[in-house]
């Protein structure tokens, strides 16, 4: 996530009700702005903007279902193959948001666990709330670890043979480390390539072939840190760099290729495993800031939150040629 307007965080502190998660499944024409190795976009789902159902974070269901952080609604939904969405859940509101970098409250990074749990990260700057909260199938939600207040919880990810989640801290600039199973957060990197120059340092997060790699959104870099075998952060290096506003990003397959959602430009790149990029969609194809990408077999997911655009938050799917 990057930084969202003052005036559309006041509108998103009062977006609760989870009776209004209503969706449209429109049809959108693909555009000819599309650039390979992506093709045939088009948008599967869009969401009601004035309930603050913004789609920050997604993670995929095996059958093809999209989990999605649904930021300012403080929502967790699915949007079925069918474009339908289903609320899973939603999070108590702080009494008294003091969120650094935004003041609302809002629900940050997913991941999916095998077993079908979601995980995903909460920002209020409340000692009650903040921090990483698990959703187990037909359960409800609860914190597992607390973060500190003066940070922003923001990308997530899960290394399920370790058993541990890691999450990047935009407002301090480092990687926490947090128990599967629940307990203290560590922090696990605090290296210079993760801290904030202006707003937003350490935002999207994966952990990919031994390694966690985080988007810096200030400096537009993507910065890999291996895994010891220790579990310890090794010495971090910029791995991508000039792609301004990134959010987060996806690994395309078992090289280094991603695809990254660069927020506030309205596009998403791709970027080949020697770091050269381009443009493979923007407004043109229905971006509306993006924040996030899954990709799965020959399919890449997109959401839009529709931060600054402030029209048409919705989900895109487009097909990636192998």
């Amino acid at each position: 996530m990057t930084r969202p307007s003052a005036a559309r965080t006041r509108r998103a502190a009062g977006a609760v009700s989870a009776a209004c998660a209503a969706l449209a499944l429109l049809a959108v024409t693909p555009a000819v702005a599309v650039a390979p190795p992506l093709s045939d976009p088009r948008i599967v789902a869009h969401f009601d903007l004035a309930q603050g159902q913004q789609p920050e974070n997604i993670a995929l269901e095996p059958d093809g279902s999209a989990d999605l952080t649904l930021s300012f609604a403080r929502q967790v939904g699915r949007v079925d193959t069918d474009g339908h969405l289903t609320v899973l859940a939603t999070l108590p509101a702080p009494a008294d948001p003091a969120t650094p970098l935004i003041g609302a409250a809002i629900v940050t990074g997913i991941a999916r666990a095998h077993d079908g749990t979601l995980y995903f990260g909460y920002a209020t700057g409340t000692e009650d709330l903040q921090g990483i909260w698990r959703l187990c199938p037909g359960g409800t939600p609860e914190r597992i670890a607390a973060l500190p207040v003066t940070g922003f919880p923001n990308g997530l990810a899960l290394d399920q043979h370790e058993g541990r989640l890691y999450t990047a801290d935009s407002a301090l600039g480092v990687v926490y480390a947090v128990p599967a199973d629940g307990g203290p957060a560590t922090t696990w990197s605090d290296d210079a390539l993760l801290k904030p120059t202006a707003a937003f340092g350490a935002n999207g997060l994966k952990v990919h072939h031994g390694a966690v790699w985080v988007s810096n959104t200030d400096t537009g870099n993507v910065v890999r840190i291996p895994i010891g075998d220790n579990g310890t952060a090794g010495p971090a290096e910029v791995r991508v760099g000039g792609l301004a506003g990134i959010d987060d990003f996806a690994f395309t397959g078992r090289g280094d290729a991603l695809i990254a959602a660069l927020n506030s430009p309205n596009q998403a790149v791709y970027v080949a495993g020697d770091g050269s990029h381009h443009t493979v969609l923007t407004g043109t194809d229905g971006l509306s800031n993006p924040t996030s990408v899954a990709v799965r077999g020959g399919k890449v997911y997109i959401p839009s939150a529709a931060y600054f655009t402030r029209a048409d938050p919705n989900l895109l799917l487009a097909h990636l040629q192998r």
